[in-house]
């Protein structure tokens, strides 16, 4: 199967699982709120937070073992293959033990990062913890096997049963909501779901790859697990920046205003991280395609596909901006009321590290394909140390939206940075086009984002779902329309164009 066959399967099942996942979240999340309320929800909130940096002891171990895959799977290498899932699944498991130590040391320390807890006591919060512990650390003793279907670009496998396990769980817990009002068996109930998904993953897999079970003929050699060691000691440094950046906002903001607060925030993340989810399905379906694609073409096709991914990049994250900027508050003021609002300075800069973050996608998709690691290894630590310095420094002086202007000014380090390394690196060029491209798309996006804003007042002067319904469809056309005003004679739109006709002339 070719890799745009492979990627239009993952992306197709990608969305399916998505929208069946949105629609579920949204209905959840509603009857969560008005069942347990707000404060619960920022603590299943910062938990996934906190958890989420403890996932450092992974140490990007998944992300070289991913690349490191690619050649001998496209080569049917199955005595390489074992020698490094053997090696991967030890690892995991030293993984698994570091997370549980470092997870439970941090049980005395709860009190203190979650402010303002209210009826919550002491008690209930460490054992709400330690159900997210538990369900972290299981995780390790399979993921790592999802590394070879990923590799084979099969990624729609694990899509498909993310999405039952999620359905199941989502559907139990509602029940649990509705009619038992708990916040404990809300999560019990996910904990065992996913024990089971585990346990039928593992039994699945294993009879997918059954050479997988077979002894270990052969050990890597030194050779080979030098350039592992190396990717490993450098991602632990992107490590160490994606989470001081990604999962630390809902920390600082329960640690330096209140519980709530977090789970205020929390409703918008779920709507832009859904948004997210279908966006990266796109580029995260081609990723493996990347990387066969580097592996076996030439540079300036390599720079061709790269210039078509990214303005898909630019076209997707650009109209999901706007998007979000002119509809997320009142869509949240409709769906469970003004009281949950947040500051639009907030939301400006929410939506600015969102569409900054597109673009670092794009790039950091390719690098990632192309290993390139090492590289950029101090960035991440750079970034890491801009984002809690300005961070704590202006939530102290201004409150939430300083947390927010941390996140973006360290994003703005990536966007200016990895670029210059990765067209220098794989595509043998300074990188200035990229930097003026930049520039070009940026003044695209304002244009449309002016009007609608000029527009948005006036419109929803008293919101209502009509009002509202009119106003999605402005935002589904002046953006795009101005889209193709703008960007219709580059190279990239006439590219798409011609697939596109390629396409629906193959299917007639």
């Amino acid at each position: 199967m070719s890799r745009i066959k492979y990627a239009s399967k993952n992306i197709k099942y990608g969305y399916l699982g998505n929208l069946l996942s949105l629609l579920l979240k949204f209905i959840s999340r509603t009857i969560f709120i008005y069942t347990i309320g707000v404060t619960y929800l920022g603590v299943n909130g910062l938990y996934v937070n906190i958890l989420s940096v403890l996932s450092f002891a992974e140490l990007g171990i998944g992300t070289a073992m991913n690349y490191s895959l690619y050649k001998p799977v496209a080569e049917n290498d199955k005595e390489k293959i074992k020698a490094l899932m053997h090696l991967y699944k030890y690892a995991y498991r030293w993984i698994a033990l570091i997370v549980t130590v470092v997870g439970l040391a941090l049980i005395p320390f709860l009190d203190t990062i979650i402010k303002e807890s209210g009826i919550i006591s002491s008690n209930e919060l460490i054992i709400y913890y330690l159900i997210f512990l538990f369900n972290t650390t299981s995780t390790y003793f399979v993921v790592y096997k999802y590394s070879l279907v990923s590799a084979e670009q099969k990624n729609y496998l694990q899509t498909n049963i993310q999405t039952i396990t999620m359905v199941i769980t989502t559907i139990v817990q509602i029940i649990i909501l509705i009619s038992l009002k708990n916040f404990l068996l809300y999560l019990i109930s996910a904990a065992l779901i996913e024990l089971i998904q585990k346990i039928f993953v593992n039994r699945y897999l294993n009879k997918r790859y059954p050479f997988l079970l077979d002894d270990v003929t052969r050990k890597l050699t030194k050779e080979e697990k030098e350039p592992i060691i190396k990717n490993i000691k450098a991602l632990v440094l992107h490590k160490i920046g994606d989470i001081s950046v990604y999962q630390t906002d809902n920390i600082l903001i329960s640690s330096f205003i209140n519980i709530t607060t977090v789970g205020l925030v929390s409703n918008y993340t779920l709507i832009i991280s859904a948004v997210t989810s279908f966006l990266n399905i796109i580029f995260n379906s081609l990723i493996s395609g990347f990387g066969n694609l580097i592996a076996t073409e030439n540079t300036d096709k390599q720079y061709e596909l790269f210039k078509v991914y990214r303005f898909v990049g630019f076209w997707c994250y650009g109209f999901a901006s706007i998007a979000l900027i002119t509809l997320i508050n009142p869509f949240i003021e409709l769906w469970i009321g003004s009281q949950m609002l947040i500051g639009t300075t907030v939301i400006y800069l929410i939506i600015s590290d969102y569409y900054l973050k597109g673009h670092r996608i794009v790039v950091n998709n390719f690098k990632v394909a192309a290993g390139i690691f090492d590289e950029d290894k101090y960035i991440g630590l750079i970034q890491a140390i801009v984002n809690l310095v300005i961070s704590i420094i202006l939530v102290k002086k201004i409150g939430l939206p300083g947390i927010f202007i941390g996140t973006v000014i360290q994003g703005l380090i990536s966007n200016m940075s990895r670029p210059f390394i990765v067209y220098r690196k794989i595509f043998g060029r300074s990188g200035i086009e990229y930097y003026v491209d930049s520039l070009f798309y940026l003044c695209v996006l304002i244009v449309p984002l002016l009007v609608l804003e000029f527009m948005k007042p006036i419109i929803l002067m008293n919101l209502g779902i009509s009002n509202f319904v009119f106003m999605i469809f402005l935002v589904a056309l002046i953006p795009n329309v101005f889209f193709v005003l703008f960007l219709r004679k580059r190279k990239e739109f006439k590219y798409l164009l011609d697939l596109i006709k390629i396409r629906v002339k193959g299917r007639r």
